[in-house]
């Protein structure tokens, strides 16, 4: 970490970038864009066709299928945009992404009855991201 001459702020390598984020970072901007993605594709698929999924009726955190598909399209929506955001080295996008990814594998644990392989896939890319995204550090800037 060196402190800048003229300002007496700690300059990092971020600062200094372009602004396109790099590897961990990276790394979970892509996952939160193909998760967003896969989100709003079960959220159109339980909206279009019910018949999609497996009935429940017993479940305890029982929705129906039209509130889970817009619960899963709006929330692949906000992943997917907040997954840009943390491509184009937001700090909000890292911050919100954590949140939104958190709200993404709590919703597929509760979605696990209905699609459990998809919900798998999902909550194991959720994690990844919360790794990626928590284990980033920015990087000193050389002067």
């Amino acid at each position: 970490m060196t402190t800048s001459r003229l300002t007496g702020r700690t300059a990092f390598a971020e600062d200094r970038a372009s602004g396109w984020a790099t590897g961990l970072v990276m790394f979970a901007g892509v996952l939160m864009l193909v998760a967003g993605i896969w989100h709003a594709l079960a959220g159109i698929a339980a909206l279009v066709n019910d018949k999609v999924y497996i009935s429940t009726p017993d479940y305890v955190y029982s929705l129906d299928l039209t509130g889970w598909g817009w619960a899963h399209l709006v929330l692949g929506a906000l992943v997917a945009v907040t997954g840009g955001a943390v491509l184009s080295g937001r700090t909000w996008g890292r911050v919100v992404g954590l949140v939104l990814v958190v709200l993404s594998l709590i919703a597929n644990f509760l979605f696990l009855p209905r699609y459990p392989l998809w919900s798998l896939v999902i909550i194991a890319l959720d994690v990844a991201v919360i790794w990626a995204l928590t284990t980033w550090r920015p990087v000193p800037a050389d002067d």
